[in-house]
């Protein structure tokens, strides 16, 4: 089990540097093609409508502009690319809106690094693209923070463990990292609030199917009161992880994204790497 196809989305935010040279790093480690995608904004939808057509005369200054400015993004891609050893790489230029334009990447994909939207930066995604594409992609989507350090390796990993389909999703998509890191730590919160879901030894059965991948395991389980995103971020930090592995719990309507509140809260407050499956 390996990541063989890893894209990154490139854009004009402030922290897209770090974000290309997580990518790369694992499609270093991986030995996997490395794929930066950046993308114009203009749906497809809206380009082939009758009113509005991309061979329009009054579109095509905008669509220029677009291009223009999503091409300088590809080309610092393929910079930190070369610059970070990345063996095999290419860069593709979407006309279509972010979300799904990422989604349709996405599908073709094991795994989609993206970015943490950043309310004061204007060039940033809008909040609700990332579990949009998390939900709609069906590819396990790894998201950057625009605040905290540069990019590096994954030593340290917390898991969300509640027995769910999406964190059995997160877990299975996640072994290429795991593998890499020194320890993983499976949190089970308040697990004999649900005890159908973890049986009679809380975190065992998903320790012992990774401990047969070669992935040293501990298990954390935590008495709670407060809100799962909160007290997630909070172990995290205490136990300098360098990664949290959840499930994506939501679902989408058309293009309206409802998200659960620990999904919620992590994507906002996330000070480090989070790969999210649904």
């Amino acid at each position: 089990m390996s990541y063989r196809t890893i894209a990154v989305h490139v854009d004009e935010s402030r922290n897209v540097d770090k974000r290309i040279e997580t990518a790369a790093q694992i499609a270093v480690a991986e030995n996997a093609h490395l794929i930066g995608i950046a993308i114009t904004g203009v749906s497809q939808f809206l380009q082939e409508t009758v009113t509005v057509n991309r061979n329009d005369p009054a579109m095509a200054p905008l669509l220029d502009t677009l291009r223009r400015r999503a091409g300088t993004a590809l080309e610092k891609f393929d910079k930190i690319a070369r610059q970070v050893g990345v063996l095999s790489f290419e860069n593709r230029l979407v006309d279509d809106d972010v979300g799904a334009g990422l989604g349709l990447q996405g599908a073709y994909s094991d795994l989609l690094v993206l970015g943490q939207s950043d309310p004061s930066d204007p060039a940033t995604v809008n909040a609700d693209i990332a579990p949009y594409v998390v939900i709609n992609s069906g590819c396990p989507v790894l998201l950057v923070p625009y605040a905290g350090a540069r990019a590096q390796p994954v030593r340290r990993v917390l898991i969300a463990w509640n027995g769910s389909m999406e964190a059995r999703r997160a877990v299975h998509d996640a072994i290429p990292l795991l593998r890499q890191a020194e320890i993983v730590e499976v949190a089970v919160f308040n697990p004999s609030a649900d005890p159908d879901a973890h049986g009679q030894l809380p975190g065992a059965d998903i320790s012992l199917y990774l401990a047969r991948h070669d992935i040293k395991v501990e298990v954390k389980q935590e008495a709670i009161r407060s809100d799962v995103g909160d007290a997630l971020l909070s172990l995290a930090k205490n136990l300098n992880s360098d990664l949290l592995v959840m499930g994506c719990y939501g679902h989408s309507r058309f293009r309206e994204t409802l998200l659960g509140g620990a999904t919620r809260t992590v994507l906002k407050s996330m000070t480090i790497p989070v790969l999210m499956s649904h």
